[in-house]
């Protein structure tokens, strides 16, 4: 029996790590982060940090730039949890300006107060997940724990069931009643029940002196307070606070190197000056400001912010242990890729050359809607000018291409168009624009040079 003969074991990024005297053309890691040990102590703790401080996001000790809505906020659900006075608020911003992490850090401050903590009843709802005011209502009950107050009880209307759960939550001596505080989440959405149901009764006990109830909305709508309905705009408080980013280029790139820095109490000290000094090095890069600049000028929120410099993190290996350049312009082409120019791609010739007549439709007729017939005209013109007819489709063929499109939402109806109105004359519109179809053309595989020409001359 012949002995086996003993395969080379294949070295791997540890190996190289550890093994940086014996195989020193091996070795993947830097010289100064090799000495710390980096693959057995650094980088399971940066991960870990930097992953945690990405993904769960930590409330600040004192919220910045918006220290005067945090006082007014905190006042006046104080007056609710404290001394009973019914309230209603909004709190407009567009999304990422921070109007959530406001209310978390002053419902924070206030459960700090004993009293408060030990009365207070909170109810969150979502105008995503609340989607009428019956789901709403069980919502309420769940989060209130009163099932079995309810138990099999039958209400004649909503407002009658509000009352009862109100009543329920009175003290045993029936003369005062625990506050409750009501987050409204996407709160435009609740606009849209039917007659408003959920709102105007919750606005309705705010302003009588049934129950002390605190009603804070939050969304991002600024003409928010125009969907609501005469009866519940004349019973909300009309108070509101606005959030606005005031964020500024040289504050987000200062925040971009806070957020990859290691903390001071990281356990090993050495290692973490040196990944530091790396972030700052990184940070002071002319390409790396040029992407956080595109980043900052396109959203200003926190979540694109960590959505990118995770995208970074997973980049980091014990092979390349610190955050290049490259890695960050990577991570922001992912972030910022066109999803619908990027679904071009898979698209079939006769589907791309629907896409170019639509839009050589809406150059000529300045974006007026189209149907099948005329982009299928336009492409009969293409035709034409073809000697050879490789592009010659059948009309049901260019029917099944056309309602494809629409699947893909690349083309969507006119609003109030007829449904009665056969398919082929059915207004349609186009959902892209021409840097998009021009940039999916250039990264077409095998895009025919005739079609590329064609586009070319319908944008001209």
């Amino acid at each position: 029996m012949l002995a086996e003969k003993s395969k080379p074991q294949p070295i791997t990024a540890d190996d190289g790590v550890n093994a940086g005297s014996r195989h020193p053309r091996l070795s993947l890691v830097p010289a100064k982060l090799e000495s710390r040990q980096w693959a057995h102590h650094g980088f399971p703790q940066v991960q870990k940090v930097l992953r945690e401080r990405f993904c769960h996001q930590q409330l600040p000790e004192e919220p910045e730039g918006v220290e005067a809505q945090h006082k007014h906020l905190l006042e006046l659900l104080k007056r609710t949890a404290i001394h009973g006075e019914s309230n209603s608020l909004l709190i407009v911003g567009p999304r990422g300006a921070g109007k959530t992490m406001l209310l978390k850090c002053v419902l924070r401050d206030l459960l700090q107060d004993k009293e408060v903590q030990k009365n207070l009843l909170q109810v969150h709802l979502n105008g995503l997940l609340q989607t009428d005011d019956r789901i709403a209502l069980k919502e309420i009950t769940r989060q209130l724990h009163l099932e079995n107050a309810v138990g099999d009880k039958v209400f004649g209307s909503f407002a009658e069931n509000l009352a009862f759960l109100l009543e329920a939550l009175k003290k045993g001596d029936r003369s005062s009643s625990r506050p409750v505080l009501f987050v409204l989440d996407e709160f435009d959405l609740f606009a849209h029940h039917k007659n408003q149901t959920l709102l105007y009764n919750l606005f309705d006990v705010s302003q009588s002196a049934q129950t002390p109830i605190a009603v804070v909305g939050v969304t991002c709508r600024l003409d928010v307070l125009e969907l609501l309905e005469k009866r519940v705009k004349s019973r909300f408080s009309h108070r509101q606070i606005h959030l606005l980013s005031s964020l500024t280029v040289t504050q987000y790139l200062r925040l971009v190197g806070t957020q990859l820095s290691l903390p001071d109490e990281f356990p090993d000290a050495k290692f973490a000056q040196e990944w530091n000094s790396s972030i700052e090095t990184l940070c002071a890069d002319k390409s790396v400001e040029e992407v956080l600049q595109r980043h900052f000028n396109a959203s200003k929120d926190f979540r694109s912010m960590h959505m990118l410099l995770m995208l970074c993190l997973s980049r980091v290996s014990v092979a390349k242990p610190v955050i290049q350049p490259a890695d960050l312009q990577e991570a922001s082409r992912l972030c910022l890729a066109d999803a619908k120019a990027n679904m071009l791609h898979g698209l079939s010739i006769l589907e791309l050359c629907l896409i170019i007549a639509m839009k050589h439709l809406n150059d000529v007729y300045e974006g007026e809607p189209f149907n099948l017939q005329m982009v299928h005209n336009e492409f009969k013109k293409f035709l034409q000018r073809k000697s050879n007819s490789m592009y010659n489709f059948n009309q049901p063929v260019v029917r099944k291409a056309f309602e494809h499109l629409q699947q893909l939402e690349l083309i969507r109806p006119v609003e109030g168009s007829s449904a009665k109105t056969q398919s082929e004359y059915q207004l349609m519109r186009l959902m892209l624009d021409h840097s998009q179809i021009m940039e999916a053309l250039q990264k077409y595989p095998q895009c025919p040079t005739d079609v590329k020409q064609w586009a070319m001359s319908a944008f001209g």
